[in-house]
């Protein structure tokens, strides 16, 4: 998960929330909604290379639907390809050698994903 700056242009990693079971993590979500306040979601949509939806977005649009029953804040998707790996870059030319990749990898993909989101709001 990413969230941004109160004025909508910087967005930063974070957390990950581990799936575990569908209400568990539909309450992890929902409790940071109401922590911080958001007033949108953005919801990465796993696209083909060729555009297409396949089965996993198919998963995460049923995931989301579910999300939607447990909060009233508007919810809107928005491509996620290729975002883990120019995560994977991004934290390769920064130098980080960490450990849980993957875990950060995905944060910062989050990220990616919300500030693209945020760049063409204001764009538009």
């Amino acid at each position: 998960m990413a969230l941004s700056d109160p004025e909508g242009i910087l967005a930063s990693p974070l957390t990950i929330i581990n799936r575990r079971d569908e209400n568990l993590d539909i309450q992890a979500i929902t409790d940071i909604i109401n922590q911080k306040q958001v007033g949108q979601i953005v919801v990465g949509l796993p696209h083909s290379m060729d555009g297409s939806l396949g089965g996993q977005a198919e998963k995460v649009k049923e995931f989301t639907k579910k999300l939607c029953s447990h909060t009233e804040v508007p919810v809107d998707y928005r491509d996620e390809r290729l975002t883990t790996v120019l995560a994977k870059r991004l934290r390769r030319a920064a130098g980080s050698k960490k450990t849980r990749k993957k875990v950060r990898h995905d944060a910062m993909a989050a990220a990616l994903i919300l500030q693209g989101y945020l760049d063409e709001g204001r764009r538009g």
